[in-house]
């Protein structure tokens, strides 16, 4: 059997092989840890509805609360979607002849619900609970953003341990009064002073599982 001999001068190479070698498990590592980071595969999703439905219309221009769609937000773990009958209450009068409008008649006149695309996905091993923030000075726009100024609602915020934690840890600066929940212009930061802040946080602040602090100190 004859065998390959490689030319004199390939042996240049050796050093760049060996660099190559070096990095390439340090990429990879690097490569895997950032692409399957919840920044990069959950924060700015913003998948198309069925129905062109501006939130930058509906609760920024027309001021609409929050909980007049998500009606359980206050008393549920879950941000209800609200019914085709919610939007008729109002639809049944205004625009009822846009196109914009015409799936939600149609959902309204056959009884087919409206097949919404969800946003904000947590990991099936994660307990969260709306009402529990809501009722403790957590807004709307700290997890969300201000969806008052989208028109296709995305992800704000990763969502992921590390980044409740982080808001457990020193909930103060994220803690408004429980009236201005769902004000999306209202910053803490700016429109609260520490001391008020601080006591905010010895009422309403939710102190993570020790389950939680076990694994993520």
């Amino acid at each position: 059997m004859s065998r390959f001999l490689f030319p004199k001068w390939s042996n240049l190479l050796l050093p760049t092989l060996l660099l190559v070698g070096a990095i390439m498990p340090l990429y990879a590592v690097f490569f895997v840890a950032y692409g399957f980071s919840p920044k990069t595969l959950e924060v700015g999703y913003q998948p198309q509805q069925p129905v062109k439905f501006s939130h930058a219309m509906h609760a920024g221009q027309l001021g609409l609360d929050c909980r007049y769609c998500h009606n359980t937000v206050e008393r549920s773990a879950y941000a209800a979607i609200p019914p085709t009958q919610t939007c008729m209450n109002c639809h049944t009068q205004i625009r009822k002849d846009s196109p914009l409008v015409a799936p939600v008649k149609e959902s309204y006149e056959t009884g087919k619900p409206i097949r919404w695309t969800k946003v904000h996905k947590l990991g099936d091993y994660a307990y969260f609970n709306h009402s529990a923030h809501v009722n403790r000075g957590v807004g709307c726009a700290t997890c969300h953003g201000r969806i008052d100024r989208m028109d296709v609602v995305a992800q704000f915020s990763p969502l992921s341990m590390g980044w409740c934690l982080n808001c457990h840890r020193d909930p103060g600066p994220n803690l408004r009064p429980l009236n201005q929940i769902t004000d999306m212009a209202f910053d803490p930061s700016v429109e609260m002073n520490a001391e008020r802040q601080a006591s905010l946080k010895d009422q309403f602040a939710i102190q993570p599982s020790e389950h939680c602090s076990t694994c993520h100190r």
